[in-house]
């Protein structure tokens, strides 16, 4: 008999349309906040690496921009960020809403999961706002699309059968090396997470149509001397100039509110006070420039 288990090691994507809860499934099994949530479309821009790891191994989560028809340069990117990511795992979670009706959206990265070699689970989430019967008909209805290797029902916001996906994929994970430390949970440097915290608390802030528009950039972020204190300074671009108006609000009252809400997340994340402040720029049409794209972090070398 062995003395020990041989570790699991492995990469999972998690991939869905846009909006289907898939950064608060990834949140909610690493057991922190690394990719930013919201109800909006659009959130993950970029492909966010995120490390689980137990006595059984190591998995290494990869949260993809939501699949979907590209309708520029940024949206592009986006959907081969997503689609690259099928090639280099080891498991797929797909997740989808707990509805029987399978739109187009659905169907499209159903047709994308036909040329795939690994396992895919369904993961079906958001089941704590619908009857049982109902989800018998949502695993009924998506059977009929894909041969599935599993079907799980959660709620990722409520945590209920998380615990489940994970055991799912080490079922299916090769014997190996970790591939990081014990105690890492992102590959995500400190200025990326805190740069799409602002982002995220833009988001909520604002109205459906300017976010999509939106990017924000750390211009500087240095610890004070001799202080438990960080000083950063982050632009927040827009593409319009009434866009501008709207993020700072009236007597700046809509970039307090934004800037409030954010220090408040990137304090708890650096357990130290943060001094934030925030400025606003016009970049018309950045999200088709390929310049621009690569200034505010989105590389063309990741597709």
């Amino acid at each position: 008999m062995k003395e020990f288990m041989e570790k699991k090691s492995g990469f999972t994507a998690i991939i869905g349309r846009p909006n289907v809860g898939k950064s608060t499934l990834m949140n909610q099994l690493i057991g922190q906040k690394i990719a930013i949530t919201s109800k909006k479309p659009q959130t993950t821009r970029n492909r966010i690496q995120t490390v689980y790891t137990d006595e059984r191994g190591q998995i290494v989560f990869l949260d993809t921009p939501g699949i979907h028809k590209a309708k520029n340069k940024l949206g592009e990117y986006m959907v081969q960020v997503a689609n690259r990511a099928l090639r280099e795992v080891d498991v797929i979670l797909w997740l989808v809403e707990p509805s029987d009706y399978i739109g187009p959206g659905d169907r499209h990265i159903a047709e994308q999961l036909e040329s795939v070699q690994v396992p895919v689970i369904l993961v079906i989430n958001k089941v704590d706002t619908i009857q049982k019967e109902e989800a018998l008909l949502v695993i009924d209805a998506y059977r009929k699309l894909h041969d599935f290797d599993e079907i799980i029902p959660v709620s990722a916001l409520k945590g209920d059968n998380t615990q489940d996906v994970v055991d799912s994929i080490y079922q299916y994970l090769p014997e190996g090396p970790l591939f990081y430390d014990e105690d890492t949970v992102t590959d995500q440097p400190v200025r990326q997470i805190v740069a799409e915290v602002i982002r995220e608390k833009s988001l909520h802030a604002l109205d459906e149509e300017i976010p999509h528009g939106i990017a924000v950039v750390i211009d500087t972020m240095k610890k004070r001397k001799g202080k438990k204190l960080v000083d950063i300074e982050a632009t927040i671009i827009c593409e319009k100039a009434s866009h501008k108006g709207i993020i700072i609000g009236k007597q700046g009252a809509m970039l307090k509110k934004i800037g409030t809400n954010a220090r408040y997340e990137i304090e708890q994340m650096l357990e130290q006070k943060v001094n934030l402040k925030l400025w606003v720029k016009i970049q018309k049409n950045w999200r088709d420039s390929d310049f621009l794209m690569k200034n505010f972090g989105y590389e063309k070398k990741d597709v």
